[in-house]
């Protein structure tokens, strides 16, 4: 077994890497894939999640969480490649040394971006690490409104830039945070939700991605 690993990453906090992890893990782990979480922004944010996850619903064959420091992390990736079909990362505001250790033992980049001229302009100097350390990436817009002027503009922006846009958008529902309260991802809270079926369309798209490198590789 060789786990697929995923590195969510921005060079800014804020922009949701935490939210997007935990809910990509509970949607991995909901397709009866063995995922491990690694935490290794200072917050420690998706380990207080994780810890709610033990207290409501303990159990043995759980999301399996490690915490390391930002410089142990890439350690941590390769060892845990050997024992789960996916590993998730949730990596701190990017330092380039650190951040460049990441990518070499990441399979993907995963880059949320909220529709704000920060998130967008902050999402250069990470992407450009990323093509000279040759790991593939996916931007994926987060905490989309249904509509507005910024969000098109941002979108028409990235675009421009040709930018490795996902197809599927996050949409700002309060069901993305409401059931990390509960230590939950919104595949488990609300599997019907429009919510849930964005992430499940945003884990489709990754494998997609991962299946053709593995086809490019062979």
């Amino acid at each position: 077994m060789s786990a697929s690993v995923i590195l969510v990453a921005h060079q800014k906090g804020g922009a949701g890497k935490t939210t997007v992890a935990a809910h990509l893990a509970v949607a991995l782990f909901s397709r009866t894939a063995k995922v491990a979480v690694v935490d290794s922004d200072p917050q420690q944010s998706l380990a207080d999640w994780h810890r709610r996850r033990s207290d409501y619903r303990p159990r043995l064959d759980d999301i399996e969480l490690h915490q390391v420091s930002e410089w142990r992390a890439a350690s941590e990736m390769r060892r845990l490649r050997r024992n789960f079909d996916y590993v998730v990362v949730d990596s701190p505001p990017h330092r380039e040394l650190s951040a460049r250790a990441g990518l070499r033992n990441a399979d993907l980049m995963v880059v949320p971006v909220q529709p704000s001229p920060m998130d967008l302009w902050a999402t250069d100097s990470i992407l450009d690490l990323a093509k000279r350390e040759n790991t593939p990436c996916l931007v994926v817009l987060n905490r989309m409104p249904p509509r507005g002027r910024l969000s098109r503009r941002v979108v028409e922006i990235m675009r421009d830039k040709a930018l490795p846009v996902a197809n599927t958008r996050l949409g700002n529902r309060q069901l993305f945070a409401s059931s990390l309260m509960d230590g939950l991802g919104v595949s488990e809270a609300a599997p019907k939700s429009l919510a849930a079926q964005e992430i499940a369309a945003l884990c489709t798209e990754i494998d997609a991605i991962f299946t053709a490198n593995d086809r490019a590789v062979a």
